[in-house]
């Protein structure tokens, strides 16, 4: 253990000196002064000290003073004051500022020594817990770092095992094949441009990619049937929304989002399906929602007929304003450029394989897309 250094303050040379001869042949190492503005400078040029033994009633910086400085520099140095009778009061409302202890003229040595002692162990418990909050600190870190860690490994295994049900129902429905992935994309992007926060990016993209996940339930006679659908058939189809959310809501990581996949379909005036909401009861990434999944069907390819131009489904998407689509969305939608929707869809379809909805990052050996959003 260092030796340690107590810095012992008083104007008078004698008393000094009896300090030090109390304190001499012990583990301590003495350093004298002879006031106040003399403590000061030894404390700011040599520093730290572990105790300071100082005269309270002194001219120029007293010892008042002298605690409120090391207060200030080294406020877990101990500060003792030692005083006489008619200054007692003044010395026991010091420690109320911050001294540790006080002395009367005269005392014994055993009395300075316990003091003395007592007051360096003190010194030594504020610097442990000091040390062993600083270790806390650092642990509870870098737990915390390997638990948030943990967290986006484990999101990231949901939405891979996500991306495969998307992928297979792809394959099921294959006249929608890529619809999820580049709806997805759709959503992101106008979901950033609405000033979604960060954080619920993930939801809506989910919520997006798996907006079809309930036709694994229904029979692949009404699924993939080439021809119109009967209005009975058709009653079957609608019930796709209401059999994902129920294939959902009960896992916790996609409550959120199976209400987007409840209510994908309806329209902003009411008049969707399945429950008829209208206008904000709509959760907003199903309005977002709404307004990609039908920018994707505008312009893909149906074995009925031909995909048309990002400018015509401008057009349609505008006309719908109010009546199926939520009028901040699609005025959001029409202030982002065509060339962005055309990137997207270049991107996903170039990269099907590596294109990742979820997590729309690219892959290093490629460049990124220009992102309005910044």
């Amino acid at each position: 253990m260092e030796t340690a250094r107590i810095l012992v303050v008083d104007e008078q040379v004698q008393f000094r000196a009896v300090i030090d001869s109390m304190l001499e042949k012990t583990e301590y190492s003495t350093v004298l002064s002879s006031g106040g503005q003399d403590a000061i400078a030894h404390i700011e040029r040599d520093p730290p000290y572990d105790l300071v033994l100082s005269d309270l009633m002194m001219t120029g910086e007293n010892g008042i003073g002298l605690l409120e400085r090391i207060r200030q520099v080294q406020p877990d140095t101990p500060v003792v004051l030692v005083t006489a009778g008619p200054q007692v009061e003044e010395a026991v409302a010091a420690i109320g500022r911050g001294a540790y202890d006080y002395l009367l003229k005269p005392f014994e040595k055993d009395q300075l020594l316990v003091t003395v002692k007592r007051a360096l162990d003190y010194r030594r418990l504020v610097q442990q817990n000091a040390m062993y909050r600083q270790d806390l600190e650092q642990l509870v870190s870098a737990r915390t770092g390997m638990l948030h860690q943990a967290i986006v490994d484990l999101e990231r295994s949901y939405d891979i095992t996500l991306e495969a049900l998307g992928d297979a129902l792809d394959l099921k429905d294959a006249e929608t094949e890529g619809h999820s992935k580049r709806v997805t994309a759709f959503t992101i992007a106008l979901a950033r441009g609405a000033g979604v926060p960060p954080q619920q990016i993930p939801v809506v993209a989910r919520g997006a990619f798996l907006h079809d996940i309930g036709k694994m339930a229904i029979p692949d006679a009404i699924l993939l049937k080439p021809s119109k659908l009967e209005a009975d058939e058709q009653k079957v189809m609608r019930e796709h929304c209401a059999r994902g959310y129920q294939m959902l809501r009960k896992i916790p990581f996609l409550q959120e989002a199976a209400e987007i996949v409840y209510s994908h379909q309806e329209h902003y005036d009411g008049s969707g399906y399945p429950r008829g909401l209208k206008g904000e009861q709509i959760p907003l990434g199903a309005r977002i929602f709404a307004v990609a999944d039908t920018l994707d069907a505008i312009t893909s390819d149906r074995p009925y007929r031909a995909g048309t131009s990002f400018s015509a489904a401008r057009v349609e998407i505008k006309r719908c304003s109010g009546t199926q689509f939520d009028p901040k969305v699609v005025d959001v939608y029409l202030s982002l450029p065509d060339q962005l929707w055309e990137d997207l869809r270049k991107e996903i379809t170039l990269h099907t394989k590596r294109f990742s909805p979820l997590h729309p990052e690219p892959p290093k050996d490629r460049p990124k897309l220009r992102n309005p959003f910044g």
